[in-house]
């Protein structure tokens, strides 16, 4: 993934500091909202791909970061093809330093019209299923990535919610969930997601609210979110800059989550890694000041 150089990185992210632009005055701003339930978690895409398990716990505590949802394919290795002895000592490693495992973020995808490909999925969710028990996190991230051409979309909504129920029923018996990411060309539309989950009515299964700019409809994602909002389990947050851009409304998203009583993780995922971990380290530091800033007013 590109990345900024060192430099013209920490004189951006200097700027925004000094521009105040996630600190809004706070003079005819509403007063902070009660303590928040939700807290601030990361997915290892992208800016901690390339590292270790203990490079990621000592940056997340560092920083403030509360919990991780650790990506199949990156450095920490938290794969399925772990023994017994190493998934128990992935376990405690996380526990000694505080930090939540909050699950696997696997790439299980269910939309193929290739039922080979889709089988091959759902065993492989499971096997992501039976890590995140032994690892002691909560849930299993999967996805759906696209609507097959020449396929009717409402076929391929129906499958994908109908090969969600067997992946739920496995997460029931391992006492785990599974998060379908909102994701993907055309299976991103907030009303295409809720057909398929309406397909599937497991109550393992759940969303992860992937802040796509789909969600948004004349500035607000109030509507995507009234749909979709009894399945929502996990978020994914990514450019929380985009509030003040007026690109994405996070200060609103935040609002909802609070409105609703939910009491999880919204976590940074952003779509480019950072020069180095130094560099990292610092960006994600500016990054909580702003997510505490727009999480708590609004």
């Amino acid at each position: 993934m590109p990345s900024l150089p060192r430099r013209r990185f920490l004189q951006s992210t200097a700027a925004l500091a000094a521009t105040g632009l996630w600190a809004h005055e706070t003079r005819g701003q509403p007063p902070p909202a009660a303590p928040l339930k939700f807290k601030l978690g990361m997915v290892t895409y992208n800016v901690a791909a390339a590292w270790d398990v203990p490079t990621i716990l000592k940056v997340c505590k560092s920083v403030g970061i509360a919990a991780v949802e650790l990506r199949t394919t990156h450095k920490h290795g938290v794969e399925p093809s772990l023994s017994k002895d190493q998934r128990a000592e992935v376990k405690k490693q996380f526990a000694d330093a505080g930090i939540v495992i909050w699950g696997s973020g696997s790439v299980c995808e269910f939309h193929s019209p290739d039922p080979a490909v889709v089988r091959k999925y759902i065993e492989t969710c499971k096997e992501f299923v039976q890590l995140v028990a032994d690892i002691g996190g909560k849930g299993v991230k999967v996805r759906p990535n696209g609507l097959p051409k020449d396929v009717p979309v409402e076929k391929t909504l129906e499958q994908i919610g109908k090969s969600l129920i067997e992946c739920g029923k496995a997460a029931a018996d391992a006492k785990v969930e599974i998060w379908v990411e909102v994701h993907g060309a055309g299976t991103s539309l907030p009303g295409h997601t809720k057909t398929y989950m309406t397909h599937c009515g497991h109550p393992s299964v759940g969303l992860t609210w992937n802040s796509n700019a789909t969600d948004v409809k004349d500035g607000s994602v109030a509507e995507a979110f009234k749909m979709l909002k009894p399945w929502i389990k996990s978020c994914h947050i990514n450019d929380l800059w985009k509030d003040q851009a007026g690109q994405y409304p996070y200060r609103e998203l935040f609002r909802l989550l609070r409105e609703t009583g939910y009491d999880r993780y919204t976590l940074i995922e952003l779509g480019k890694g950072m020069p180095d971990v130094a560099s990292s380290e610092e960006f994600l530091k500016y990054y909580k000041a702003l997510w505490t800033e727009l999480a708590s007013r609004g």
